[in-house]
């Protein structure tokens, strides 16, 4: 069941609270090297792809180029929709919907934000990824 009802403390009446997935974005950033990782500094632990969630008043593509920036200190270019993913058991906080982006960047990643590590890995050499980001990566990799 999608929502619930509560008593609405200031007036009484009966609302229907509702439970839905929380929007989110990745980035898969290609560099010269390879595909920019992220070491996550809160849990899950894990390396995973620049995101997160989705601010209110914010698009998908600002989101996308704002949790690059914040987690990696790069700009993104050439910005471009790949896919959703909406597995309710993505992520192990919350039902999350995944829209995935790929981007080109320039110049060597910086931890910020939410992350304790940035690193550029090639194809065969990246470390376990947290949440469903290695088949996100595989997927990537096989329609690239």
């Amino acid at each position: 069941m999608a929502a619930a009802t509560e008593k609405c403390p200031a007036c009484g009446h009966v609302v229907r609270i509702f439970r839905n997935p929380l929007p989110t974005v990745d980035v898969i950033i290609e560099t010269g090297e390879g595909i920019v990782l992220i070491k996550r500094k809160n849990p899950p632990p894990g390396w995973a792809l620049p995101g997160g969630f989705v601010d209110w008043g914010e698009s998908l593509e600002e989101a996308a180029r704002r949790e690059a920036l914040e987690e990696t200190g790069l700009e993104v270019f050439d910005l471009r929709q790949f896919h959703t993913y909406s597995d309710p058991g993505r992520d192990p906080r919350r039902h999350t919907i995944s829209t995935v982006f790929t981007a080109r960047a320039e110049g060597v990643p910086q931890a910020g934000d939410d992350a304790a590590e940035a690193g550029v890995f090639k194809p065969g050499g990246f470390p376990s990824l947290a949440f469903d980001h290695s088949r996100i990566i595989e997927d990537y990799l096989r329609q690239r």
